[in-house]
């Protein structure tokens, strides 16, 4: 066994060994893997084999795809067998919903080339005839969808790593795993110790052990899962062919054929976590005991819609722990604050999955940066809030809506409340309706009078759509007030600081007393940031993003911190108000001595009332408007002069469906949306902020000058759209004389406008004033003509006023 490697991977499942796999692909040789008993030892080896597609997040589809079409590459590489069965899948729809959400997603597929179809009744039958069709108003085809031999698809990804250089050590049993001062590590195990820049934890079963170890906490539990395998049946041996994939959601459960019988698994409600404990290191190759009792009813239910099941015998069952992380997507990158340690955990899907995990995470370690956007399995997702005690009931939520329709506004309620603000109390009496970001309780909107406290989950509008509009209405017409809780916000300082934030922010560094907005950018010129930087003074500095990537950016900073510079997440130190609206400047004119003379992007010292107070010209709402930031200690304070001061000026509350819906009249792009790694600054429109004339070699500046002489193929557009009763969420297909050329980015409803808006990518020279397009929304092509000017104050009147 090597003593010093570049690399130390950590668990021989089938992650582990895709990890080892790629970074040999991309150029490292010296890189090993320990594997504390065989490999597939843990989940691998027990796992119903099955791959798809389908997932709601177009760049997790988009890594399954990249993961299935990989198994033949493996094979030809190594001359092995990944028992690879092509038969096609069928995702089943019984009611609207679960239509709507194929719909969807088969609108999504069509410009990422994934060949699925949606079918009716009719082909269902022709192609699943083992199907009971009552009740079933379609189906999602999807002719990727498969299954495989676990075994050998473990060893042949092995084998191509050995292959590349890759050294593999069985019966290897990591006891500790210990950073040097030079950030390097000491894997040390019962062979010896091992000397790596690199210690990726693909542990799976074990990952929360492994890493203890390293004093990181992974938020993932380990549940039991149970799939039954029948004697031979008729009508499955007697096929031509091999029975696709049934996916069933109303009854949980997965279908497909093993041999000349069946293998069916269940998603209960009833279900177990497993190893609350911790996962004893003895464990490997063991099964638990059977348990009919918590499959009783999904038995039940499968009965009736696959028949053939009353009729075949039980040949075995299968019954083992599988890991999950809170939402159900993996735990992979690096982790934030900790040099050279790196996740690859969580994946529960890994044989649809962890092809693509294993290329991210090896893009990622030798590149630097991805070639797509992780943040859905970003580990940096999950911030330092979380705990075991969180953890354990998301798990469990998300287990047992494993196959429930995922809907776009829906809120699921295990372990909240978590995190609250001091106005959480007093906005639960005024009537909000609650969402949760990054582990936080944000309001979505206030419910008036017997108005439901509960936004209906729907891909259409919802019971929201009302009181969003009254919001809107309040903003636009006289003033509103949400809190600044869910911005992201860092302090900056140090002698420094300016040089510092001029290499990482793409944008122009303001003077003291101003703000300016600027993108941050990857080397590749990817947006990985959209940032408020408001200058204090010389030395101090305040940065203000989206609250979600606190993590992800904090990473990022601190990747790339110098001497002179201190950079602190004040997220939630850190908290207030934003007053937006016609009359704001009159309510806070009502609460200070000071002068609320602000220009546009101004910032300010000012005392509020009682409190010392942050004032900030500026709002995303498009309106005028200020940002208003405190102690937390003192939120309360300030809210009852704010309140009382706006009561004159028709002051109401207004949470994020407002929020979202006064940013597209001016068409305001959101992060995670039209801001992310998948898209360029050229692309978006974010290059109109970047300081061309700073002499600062600014991270990604080559990148974005060679995009500002060749500008990219595709530019963000808005469109006022035809819709009906839906909007355009994201993803949807952009069609243009009869083909797809296009995707929306997002879109929604201008209260204020009364219009249907959708924001797109579309070829840069077709975007043109007049532009008539189509947007397929729910399975049908919706009219569309592009905007050339905002739909709110477009000279920037009032905003800047």
């Amino acid at each position: 066994m090597k003593t010093t490697t570049r690399v130390v991977v950590i668990g021989g499942g089938v992650v582990g060994a895709s990890v080892l796999y790629h970074l040999t692909k991309l150029g490292w040789s010296d890189v090993m893997l320990v594997e504390r008993s065989e490999l597939t030892s843990g989940s691998t080896w027990h796992a119903a084999g099955g791959f798809h597609t389908l997932n709601g997040d177009t760049n997790m589809a988009a890594l399954q795809g990249y993961t299935i079409r990989l198994y033949r590459e493996l094979e030809e590489i190594t001359g092995m067998s990944c028992g690879l069965h092509h038969v096609g899948g069928i995702t089943l729809a019984d009611n609207q919903e679960r239509f709507d959400m194929l719909l969807a997603e088969r609108a999504k597929h069509r410009y990422m080339g994934l060949e699925t179809e949606i079918v009716g009744p009719e082909e269902i039958a022709k192609l699943a005839p083992i199907v009971n069709l009552d009740g079933i108003i379609g189906a999602l085809y999807d002719p990727l969808d498969g299954h495989l031999d676990p075994s050998g698809t473990t060893h042949a990804y092995a084998k191509a790593a050995r292959m590349g250089g890759a050294e593999i050590v069985t019966h290897c049993h990591v006891k500790e795993t210990t950073q040097r001062p030079d950030g390097t590590w000491n894997v040390v195990t019962d062979k010896g110790t091992i000397h790596t820049e690199h210690v990726v934890n693909a542990g799976g079963l074990w990952a929360r052990e492994v890493g203890a170890m390293a004093g990181v906490y992974l938020p993932l539990h380990p549940m039991e899962h149970q799939y039954i395998v029948t004697d031979e049946t008729p009508e499955i041996y007697e096929r031509d062919s091999e029975h696709p994939h049934v996916m069933d959601p109303a009854g949980e459960s997965y279908l497909r054929q093993e041999g000349r019988g069946l293998c069916i698994g269940f998603y209960e409600q009833p279900c177990r976590p497993w190893a609350v404990g911790g996962t004893p290191w003895n464990f490997g190759h063991e099964l638990l005991p059977d348990d009919f009792d918590k499959i009783e009813e999904s038995i039940e239910f499968a009965y009736k819609r696959f028949p053939v099941l009353e009729r075949a015998g039980v040949k075995s069952v299968i019954h083992g722990p599988f890991t999950f992380a809170p939402d159900g997507n993996p735990l992979v990158g690096p982790i934030p604050g900790l040099r050279g340690y790196w996740s690859a955990c969580g994946v529960m899907a890994g044989f649809s999955q962890g092809g693509g995990v294993g290329l991210m995470l090896a893009q990622w370690m030798i590149k630097g940066e991805c070639e797509r956007d992780t943040a859905a399995m970003d580990v940096a997702r999950f911030g330092d809030w979380i705990s075991p005690g969180y953890t354990l009931p998301k798990v469990i939520e998300n287990y047992q809506k494993r196959f429930s329709v995922s809907y776009p506004n829906e809120e699921l309620p295990a372990a909240r409340p978590n995190r609250t603000t001091p106005m959480y109390d007093i906005f639960d009496g005024m009537g909000a309706v609650w969402g949760a970001q990054y582990g936080l309780e944000v309001v979505n909107y206030f419910a008036e009078g017997d108005e439901p406290r509960y936004e209906t989950p729907s891909f259409r509008r919802s019971n929201a759509f009302d009181a969003t509009a009254r919001e809107v209405k309040a903003v636009r017409q006289a003033v509103g007030i949400n809190e600044v809780h869910n911005f992201g916000k860092y302090r900056v300082t140090g002698p420094n600081a300016r040089d510092w934030l001029d290499r990482i922010m793409a944008g122009r560094i303001p003077a003291p007393g101003r703000l300016a907005l600027n993108p941050m950018l990857a080397p590749s010129g990817r947006i990985i940031g959209d940032f408020t930087v408001s200058c204090l003074d010389d030395q101090t500095f305040q940065l203000t993003a989206s609250y979600g990537a606190q993590a992800y950016h904090m990473r990022w900073f601190l990747q790339h911190q110098e001497s002179g510079v201190t950079i602190e997440n004040v997220s939630d130190k850190l908290n207030g108000f934003q007053i937006a609206g016609p009359k704001a400047r009159d309510v806070l004119a009502a609460c200070t001595r000071d002068a609320v003379d602000l220009n546009f992007m101004d910032i300010r010292k000012m005392t509020v009332g009682m409190t010392n107070c942050l004032v900030q010209r500026v709002s995303y709402t498009g309106d005028l408007g200020y940002e208003i930031f405190c102690d937390p200690m003192a939120q309360r304070q300030l809210w009852q002069t704010l309140w009382q001061a706006g009561q004159p000026h028709g002051m109401k509350p207004f949470g994020m469906r407002a929020m979202m819906s006064l940013r597209l009249d001016k068409f305001f792009g959101s992060w995670g949306a039209e801001f992310s790694p998948d898209y360029t600054s050229a692309e978006t429109g974010l290059d109109r902020f970047i300081a061309w004339k700073k002499p600062a070699q600014f991270i990604g500046r080559a990148a974005a000058e060679a995009e500002r002489a060749s500008p990219p193929a595709r530019v963000s557009v808005a469109f006022a759209v035809q819709a009906e009763d839906a909007d355009v969420q994201a993803y949807e297909p952009v069609w243009i004389d009869g083909a797809v050329v296009g995707f929306c980015t997002s879109g929604g409803y201008s209260h204020h406008a009364q219009q249907s808006i959708a924001l797109a990518l579309v070829p840069r020279d077709m975007a043109r004033p007049g532009l008539e397009a189509e947007i397929e929304i729910l399975g049908k092509r919706r009219k569309a003509k592009m905007l050339t000017q905002p739909l709110f104050d477009p000279d920037g009147a009032r905003m800047r006023g």
